[in-house]
């Protein structure tokens, strides 16, 4: 599955993993060293996160339930916390530029693909 910048016409991740359990939500990215150019991390239910424990700074969008973005956060460093978006429904862990590189902004529309 990759992850498509409508708004923009751009890929913003061409290989994404779900993180739908609650174990796989509460995990996250805790353990890894960073993450992949092009790849993402979708938890799923969530309305906000925290980079406690992580080793690497990430880029964050938070999606409402049609794919549109809330809030883009870029360069979310380690030991950091995002306040709450009620009307969030997901959000999606990038590599540090991966919203730089597509050009994705708040409001954009974004939809997951078949790779």
């Amino acid at each position: 599955m990759k992850l498509v910048n409508r708004t923009r016409g751009t890929v913003v991740a061409a290989q994404v993993e779900r993180a739908g359990s609650m174990r796989a939500r509460m995990k996250g990215l805790l353990g890894r060293d960073g993450l992949a150019e092009g790849s993402a991390l979708v938890i799923e239910p969530c309305t906000s996160i925290h980079t406690f424990f992580m080793r690497f700074t990430i880029d964050v969008l938070f999606l409402d339930r049609r794919g549109a973005a809330l809030r883009a956060l870029g360069a979310l460093k380690p030991w950091r916390a995002t306040r709450v978006y009620p009307s969030a429904a997901l959000v999606v862990e990038l590599p540090e530029g991966a919203l730089a590189r597509s050009g994705t902004l708040e409001r954009d529309l974004l939809a997951f693909e078949e790779a």
